[in-house]
C-alpha cells in the first residue's frame, strides 16, 4: 500500500528521519517497506501492510501511530471539532433505514448543505496523486482523502437525487441493475448488499457508488455516509459482480465500527473548511449493538517465558502505553490491558507479547539452543516390518503394486469362488468390477501380469496388503476378519518354481527367521484351492511344524482364463504369522575356510510321503558335515512307477575345521543312502 511520506510528517511536530532512514526502521520494527520513491517535493512509501493488520494500518493515521510508537514521539492527532449550525437539524433532512444489521453493523451519516462544488485545494489533490487517486472535486476528494487518512471508507449523495430523502440498506432483489460513477452497468445477482431510495439503487455497498445520486457542479446539500459493513458480505458481493476498490479492500479485511464517526468528522470538518458548507447539527446514526474494547491478562513470567528474555515491567508498560493500549496493575505480576477497538488482530496474550518483543526490539532477543528432553517414539513394529519386507523384496528385483481391495464377479468366477461362503458383497459398489472384498491378493496380482504381459517379458511384482473373510462366530452369526498378507508373482522362462523358493529362503533369511522347509502340498476336491494351484507343483511354506504360506504354479485353467501367455509362480504368505516370527537378531555363523562338496541324491518314494520326512532322515543320518538340504525337483511321469514319486534333493557338505576327504563324503553319502533305504518302499536312484 502506498503512503505519502509528507502526509505522515503532518501528524508530527517533531522532524521525522529521512525517508531512507524511515523506511529501514519500518521494515526492523513494524512492516516491510518494499520500495521508495521520490515524487516532486514528497515521498512514496509502498509498505506491504500484512492482512491482519489492515483494520488499523490501511491508512496513514495507522502508520503514524507505529512510528509514535517505534520512535517514542508523541501523536500531533487534530481533535477536528466541528462547528455545527444549530438552526438545521440532520433529522429533518434524511432518514436512514438499515433492514440487515448483520450485514451493515453501523450505519452513520452527516447531512452537510450549502456547499459549493470546486476543484480541490492543491494540497489535497497532491496527496491523491501521490497515494495514486485522481482528483476530481473537492466533494468527492475529501471522500477518498478522509478514506486515505483514517482507513474509513466514506461515500458522498447528492441529497435533491434521493427519493424521499430516505435512504435504505438492504439486499438486492432479482433483477435489479446499476450503473456506477465511471459509466459501468451492471446486472447484480441476488443478495447483494447495496444503498437504494425508495425508487432506486444509490450505490453498492462497500464497493462503488451509483450515478443515481452523484455530486456534480448543481449539487447544493450533501448526504455523507460513513458505514461498517460485514467483510464478509463485501468479500462475496465484490467476487459476484467482479469489483474491486480501495473500500472493498478495505471492508474486506475488517474495520472497526468505532471508526465510522472519526472518518466523518474528518470529512465534514474539510467540507465545511473548503466548499463554504454548513454541517447540520446531530449525526444520524444507526448503531444497534456497540463493539466494546475487551480486556486481555498478561503475566509477566509468562512475558519472559515465552521470549527467552526478561524485559522490566516498566518497559513493558511503557510499550503498550505507545501502542495505545491502557493498562491497570491485576496483582504482583500481571497487567488488564485494555485493547482499543481498532485492534482486531489482538485477541490473546500471545499476540501482546509479540507486540512487545516488536517494539522492543526481535536483534534484542539472544539465539540460544532450545533445552528439551528429546524422547524418541515408541516404535511401530508393524511398519518396521513391513518396510523390511518391502525393502528385501524390491532388493531382489520386484515392483510393489498397490491394487484395489475389491473383487469382480469375473474374477469370483475365473478363480471358483463361493459366493456366499468366500466372498464378502458390498452393498452399494460403483460397478461390477467392485461388488466383493478380496479373499486374497492372487487375483488382482494376476490381473496386473494380464495388463503388462504385452510390455515386459519378465515380471516380478509383489504386494502387502488386507484381505477380508467372513468368519463364524457363534450359531448364525459372523463377523469381518482382516487378515493382512504379503502375496507375490514371477513370470518368465527358467525354472520358476526354485527361482521363487530361493526369493523366500532370502525373505526369511533376512528377516532372522530359521528352520524353514517346503512341504508338499496337496489338495484335495473340497479344497478351494484346487482351483488356484497347479496339480504336484505346489507347496507349504513352513517354519518349524507351522504353515505360514503356498508357494507354486498357478492352474493352466486359470492361466487360459486370464488369458496369460507365460507359466508363473506365486507365493501367498499370512503376513500377521509372519511377523510373529520375526527377529532383528541374527545367529552369527563365521564363512568356513574350507571348501564345501555337493552331492545329488534321488529317491523314488511312495505319493502319499512328504518332503520332511526325506528331509528329517538325511539330516540325521549326515549330520554334523551336511551344512545344507536343497529340494530341486519333484517328478512324476514317464519311467516313474505308478503310485510313485521321485524327490531330487542337493546336498552340500562342509566342515569348519578341515578339508573334507572324497572318502569322508562317500561313507557319509553312504551312511544316508542306507538309512533311506531302511524304509521298504523307499529306492535311492542310482
Amino acid at each position: 500500500m502506498v503512503f505519502s511520506y509528507n502526509w505522515l510528517q503532518s501528524f508530527f511536530k517533531k522532524k521525522l528521519p529521512k525517508p531512507e532512514k524511515l523506511a529501514e526502521i519500518l521494515t526492523m520494527k513494524a512492516f516491510e517497506v518494499k520500495e521508495l520513491k521520490k515524487v516532486g517535493k514528497d515521498w512514496i512509501l509502498d509498505i506491504d501492510v500484512l492482512p491482519n493488520r489492515g483494520p488499523d494500518c490501511f491508512s496513514h493515521l495507522g502508520i503514524a501511530r507505529e512510528i509514535a510508537a517505534i520512535l517514542n514521539c508523541k501523536l500531533q492527532f487534530e481533535d477536528w471539532k466541528l462547528v455545527e449550525d444549530e438552526d438545521l437539524k440532520a433529522k429533518d433532512f434524511v432518514k436512514v433505514e438499515v433492514k440487515d444489521k448483520n450485514a451493515c453493523p453501523r450505519y452513520t451519516a452527516r447531512v452537510i448543505s450549502n456547499v459549493k462544488v470546486d476543484p480541490s485545494p492543491r494540497w489535497i489533490q497532491e496527496r491523491l496523486r501521490v497515494c495514486g487517486l485522481r482528483p476530481i472535486n473537492n466533494i468527492v476528494d475529501v471522500a477518498n482523502y478522509a478514506m486515505l487518512e483514517t482507513g474509513q471508507p466514506l461515500h458522498a449523495f447528492d441529497l435533491d437525487k434521493i427519493s424521499r430523502q430516505k435512504i435504505i440498506v438492504r439486499r438486492t432483489k432479482k433483477g435489479e441493475k446499476i450503473t456506477t460513477l465511471d459509466d459501468e452497468r451492471y446486472d447484480l445477482d441476488r443478495d447483494v448488499l447495496v444503498i437504494a431510495d425508495e425508487d432506486n439503487l444509490l450505490a453498492i455497498a462497500g464497493i462503488k457508488g451509483g450515478k443515481k445520486a452523484e455530486i456534480d457542479k448543481s449539487t447544493k446539500i450533501v448526504v455523507l455516509e460513513s458505514a461498517n459493513f460485514n467483510q464478509r458480505v463485501i468479500r462475496q458481493g465484490s467476487k459476484k459482480i467482479d469489483l474491486k476498490t480501495d473500500a472493498s479492500w478495505r471492508f474486506e479485511h475488517g474495520i472497526d465500527p468505532n471508526l465510522t464517526e472519526l472518518g466523518i468528522n474528518r470529512a465534514a470538518n474539510l467540507i465545511s473548511e473548503i466548499a463554504d458548507g454548513q454541517i447540520c447539527q446531530g449525526l444520524i446514526d444507526f448503531y444497534p449493538k456497540k463493539s466494546l474494547t475487551k480486556k486481555i491478562k498478561l503475566d509477566f513470567d509468562y512475558v519472559e517465558k515465552l521470549l527467552g528474555l526478561k524485559i522490566t515491567e516498566k518497559e513493558i508498560k511503557s510499550i503498550l502505553k505507545k501502542l495505545g493500549f491502557k493498562i491497570s496493575q491485576s496483582g504482583a505480576s500481571k497487567l488488564s490491558v485494555e485493547i482499543p477497538t481498532f485492534r482486531l488482530d489482538i485477541n490473546t496474550p500471545e499476540d501482546l507479547i509479540e507486540e512487545i518483543s516488536r517494539i522492543y526490539g526481535y536483534q534484542k532477543i539472544p539465539s540460544v539452543f532450545p533445552m528439551a528432553a528429546l524422547v524418541p517414539p515408541e516404535r511401530n513394529l508393524d511398519i518396521f516390518w513391513e518396510d523390511m519386507v518391502e525393502n528385501i523384496l524390491k532388493e531382489a528385483g520386484f515392483s510393489e503394486v498397490y491394487n484395489y481391495s475389491f473383487l469382480g464377479e469375473k474374477e469370483a468366477e475365473i478363480f471358483n469362488y463361493s459366493i456366499n461362503r468366500e466372498l464378502i458383497e458390498i452393498e452399494n459398489p460403483i460397478s461390477s468390477d467392485f461388488k466383493y472384498l478380496r479373499p486374497s491378493l492372487i487375483p488382482n496380482l494376476l490381473k496386473n501380469v494380464e495388463t503388462n504381459q504385452k510390455f515386459f517379458k519378465e515380471i516380478k511384482i509383489f504386494e502387502l496388503g488386507k484381505i477380508y473373510r467372513e468368519k463364524s462366530i457363534g450359531k448364525r452369526k459372523s463377523k469381518i476378519e482382516e487378515k493382512r498378507m504379503l502375496s507375490g508373482v514371477i513370470t518368465g522362462k527358467e525354472d520358476l518354481f526354485y527361482l521363487t523358493k530361493g526369493v523366500i529362503d532370502l525373505l526369511l533369511n533376512k528377516l532372522g527367521i530359521s528352520n524353514v522347509w517346503y512341504d508338499e502340498y496337496e489338495a484335495t476336491p473340497e479344497n478351494s484351492k484346487t482351483s488356484l494351484w497347479q496339480r504336484k507343483k505346489s507347496a507349504e511354506i513352513k517354519v518349524d511344524h507351522e504353515e505360514i504360506g503356498f508357494l507354486g504354479e498357478i492352474s493352466p485353467k486359470i492361466i487360459e482364463n486370464l488369458k496369460l501367455e507365460q507359466k508363473l509362480v506365486v507365493f501367498d504368505i499370512d503376513f500377521e504369522k509372519l511377523s510373529k516370527l520375526v527377529s532383528e537378531e541374527q545367529e552369527f555363523r563365521p564363512i568356513s575356510r574350507f571348501p564345501a562338496a555337493v552331492r545329488d541324491i534321488a529317491v523314488l518314494v511312495p505319493n502319499f510321503v512328504r518332503v520332511e520326512e526325506v528331509l528329517n532322515k538325511i539330516e540325521i543320518a549326515g549330520s554334523p558335515l551336511v551344512r545344507d538340504i536343497d529340494l530341486f525337483d519333484i517328478y512324476e511321469g514317464e519311467e516313474i512307477p505308478e503310485g510313485k514319486k521321485n524327490f531330487a534333493f542337493h546336498i552340500i557338505y562342509q566342515s569348519d575345521v578341515r578339508t573334507l576327504s572324497t572318502k569322508e563324503i562317500d561313507e557319509i553319502q553312504q551312511k544316508i543312502i542306507k538309512t533311506l533305504e531302511k524304509e521298504s518302499e523307499w529306492q535311492v536312484r542310482k
